[in-house]
């Protein structure tokens, strides 16, 4: 297993080593000894759920106020996605900035994001599901939605058509926006 840091600080593609055989293959989807090593702290996981979308559905860009705080090890188990993340953590380094890369069942490659990071992705096959297994549970009323197309962002979904989206997701305020309404994550620099 190979845990690469993304340009965002604390979040991490995690790539399984495969072990096929004539049978298929095997891997291990997550350790949380080998990704505890990297993160400095353990990742426990408190709720596991899953999405499954048609091709060209664009979820996100969403986060969880702090607190409580929501660390995601998401991975795709069925189809494909374009995944994005976002720094949102006000006085972080990288605020604003994104990482993408595709996440596909063939691969089992998953991805770690810290608190305070915003997560969305576009959905590249039919039947697509995605896995999120996260550090604390659903809390009513602490959702953040960033608007997927904020130009300030200039997230490279990658989509020829237009995407199929939630209201939310389509009523969802810019970067700028948010910020000023002050219910982004600040950035702790002992804990990236």
């Amino acid at each position: 297993m190979r845990i690469a840091a993304t340009a965002i600080p604390g979040a991490y593609l995690v790539t399984p080593e495969q072990l096929p055989d004539e049978r298929g293959a095997f891997w291990e989807g997550m350790r949380a000894d080998k990704l505890e090593k990297v993160l400095g702290e353990p990742f426990v996981p408190r709720q596991i759920s899953y999405s499954v979308s048609r091709r060209n559905t664009l979820r996100g860009i969403h986060t969880v106020a702090i607190p409580p705080g929501q660390a995601k090890y998401v991975s795709c188990v069925r189809g494909a996605l374009r995944d994005v993340i976002v720094d949102l953590r006000i006085g972080s380094p990288a605020f604003g900035r994104h990482h993408v890369c595709e996440l596909d069942a063939a691969s089992g490659r998953a991805l770690y994001i810290p608190e305070g990071v915003g997560h969305g992705f576009l959905t590249l096959d039919d039947d697509t599901c995605i896995s999120y297994v996260m550090s604390t549970v659903y809390a009513p009323g602490t959702q953040i939605d960033i608007d997927p197309f904020d130009p300030g962002l200039a997230l490279p979904w990658g989509f020829t058509e237009p995407p199929l989206m939630s209201p939310k997701d389509r009523a969802a305020p810019g970067l700028a926006e948010t910020a000023a309404a002050g219910v982004l994550p600040r950035w702790n620099e002992e804990k990236p």
